[in-house]
C-alpha cells in the first residue's frame, strides 16, 4: 500500500543504512512505501512512556544536579535516533555518546541538545567535532593542544570536557599529573574548558572501597581549581551504579547509561530508584512440528527428546544477538507459559520445545519481556548467556526492527 503510513504501522520505519555509523535512520515519510507482508516478525519494541518514566525518576532522585543520559552503542540497543529525538522532547539538557560519528548522526537526525562525545579521538577528526558542533573529550594535554590548533585555524572555539583518569587506565590525564592539563586549559584562547569528569571502575559493586577512593582523587584534582585561582567547570563522575549508591559523587552533571532504560546495572547493586526496563524483544512461531523420540535437532545433535514432543521454530538467532550460548539454556515465553529453546540457536532461527502444547503459526514469542505473571528479563538472558545486561541489549543486530510504543 502507498502513500500515508497507516495508524496501525506508524511507528515501524523502513530503515535505510547510514554511511557514518553501523545502524540504520529511522525513516517517516509519507511517501514511504510500507508492506504488511514484509514486516519482520522478530521486533524489538521499546516503550518511549517508560524511558519517560525513568528519565524523571532519576531526575527527581539526583536534583538538583543535571541528568546526561548516555546513548552509546545504538542508545545500547533502543534505536540512537528516536531515544534521542524523545528525550530531546523531554528537556534533558546534554546528551552523550561514545564517537564522533554517533554525534553527527544525531545532528543530522535533527537533534540540537547539547552532545558530549566520551570516547578518545584523534587529531584529525577535531574539525568534524566543531562542524557539528559536538563536545569533544580532551584526554591529554596532546589532545588539547591539537583542539586548539584546530578551532584557531577555522576562525571558532571548541567546547571540551577534561577527561581525569582516576583509577580506570582507559583514556584520561592520571589523577596524579593533572595540574599540567588544568594549566594548559587556561592556557588555551579557542577551547571552552565546559567540563571536567572521571569514571568510576566498580561502582556497582556491594563493596564500594574501590569506588570511594577513586571519588577521593577526583575531589582533589578539583581541588587544585581554586589553588590556581581557575573557575571551576562543570563536573561529573556519576554512571549507573554511582547514581544509585554514591550520592557525594553526583556533582554537578550524572551520566547514566543502563539505569535509563530500566536495567541494573549489576545484581549487587542498591536498587534505590525504581525503574522497568524499555524494551521488549519478540518474534512468532513460523512453524510446528512433532518431532519423534531420539531424533536430535539442529546443529551439532545437542539435544533429543526420549518422547513424543512438539517443536516449534522461531525466526530469530546469533545474527539478530540471541547468543548461541543461549542454546539448550534460555526460555520463552508462548500463551502465557514459559518453554526451553533446545538444540543449537541458529543464525537466523531457533527451536522450542512445548512438550504437548498447542502453539499455532503466528502466535507471540516473548523473548525479553511480561505476558500476563510470566516475565524474562534482561538479567535472565544475562545469567543463562553467561555475560552481563549490557551486551544482551548492545547486540541485539540493527536488522531487528525498533518499533516505538506508547502505553
Amino acid at each position: 500500500m502507498k502513500g500515508r503510513v497507516p495508524e496501525r504501522l506508524q511507528k515501524i520505519y523502513l530503515r535505510l543504512p547510514h554511511p557514518l555509523y553501523n545502524c540504520h535512520m529511522p525513516i517517516n515519510e509519507p511517501t514511504i512505501t510500507v508492506r504488511d507482508d514484509v514486516v519482520r516478525p522478530t521486533q524489538v519494541e521499546i516503550n518511549l512512556d517508560r524511558l519517560a518514566e525513568n528519565y524523571r525518576a532519576i531526575q527527581q532522585a539526583v536534583a538538583p544536579t543535571a541528568v546526561m543520559p548516555t546513548l552509546k552503542a545504538n542508545a545500547y540497543g533502543h534505536g540512537l535516533v528516536e531515544v534521542a529525538r524523545h528525550l530531546a522532547s523531554l528537556g534533558t539538557p546534554y546528551l552523550g555518546v561514545a564517537f564522533l560519528e554517533e554525534g553527527i548522526l544525531l545532528r543530522e537526525a535533527g537533534v540540537a541538545t547539547p552532545i558530549l562525545v566520551l570516547g578518545g579521538i584523534l587529531g584529525n577528526q577535531v574539525p568534524l567535532f566543531l562542524e557539528y558542533d559536538l563536545t569533544l573529550t580532551a584526554s591529554s594535554i596532546e589532545k588539547l593542544a591539537q583542539t586548539d590548533g584546530a578551532a584557531r585555524a577555522m576562525g571558532t572555539t571548541a567546547r571540551v570536557h577534561l577527561k581525569i583518569d582516576t583509577g580506570m587506565e582507559r583514556i584520561g590525564v592520571h589523577y596524579y599529573s593533572a595540574a599540567g592539563l588544568l594549566e594548559a586549559a587556561a592556557r588555551c584562547d579557542h577551547c571552552q574548558v565546559e567540563g571536567i569528569y572521571s569514571h568510576f571502575a566498580n561502582s556497582d559493586d556491594a563493596d564500594l572501597t574501590s569506588a570511594r577512593v577513586q571519588l577521593a582523587r577526583f575531589q582533589e584534582v578539583l581541588e587544585q581549581y581554586a589553588q590556581y585561582g581557575l573557575p571551576r567547570p562543570i563536573c561529573h563522575m556519576a554512571n549507573s551504579g554511582a547514581i544509585l549508591q554514591l550520592p557525594e559523587s553526583y556533582f554537578d552533571l550524572v551520566r547514566v547509561g543502563i539505569l535509563l532504560y530500566g536495567v541494573y546495572p549489576s545484581a549487587e547493586v542498591a536498587r534505590t530508584i525504581a525503574v522497568r526496563p524499555a524494551l521488549s524483544w519478540k518474534s512468532r512461531v513460523v512453524y510446528f512440528k512433532v518431532v519423534q523420540p531420539g531424533h536430535p535437532v539442529s546443529y551439532g545433535s545437542t539435544w533429543q527428546s526420549d518422547h513424543q514432543v512438539r517443536v516449534v521454530t522461531i525466526p530469530v538467532g546469533y545474527g539478530d544477538g540471541y547468543f548461541r550460548s543461549l542454546s539448550n539454556e534460555a526460555l520463552v515465553i508462548i500463551r502465557g507459559k514459559k518453554y526451553p529453546v533446545v538444540g543449537r540457536v541458529c543464525m537466523d532461527q531457533m527451536m522450542v520445545n512445548i512438550e504437548w502444547d498447542s502453539a499455532y503459526n503466528g502466535d507471540e514469542v516473548i523473548l525479553i519481556g511480561e505476558s500476563g505473571d510470566q516475565a524474562i528479563t534482561c538479567d535472565d538472558l544475562a545469567e543463562w548467556a553467561g555475560t552481563i545486561p549490557y551486551e544482551v541489549l548492545t547486540n541485539i543486530n540493527t536488522r531487528v526492527p525498533r518499533v516505538y510504543i506508547h502505553e
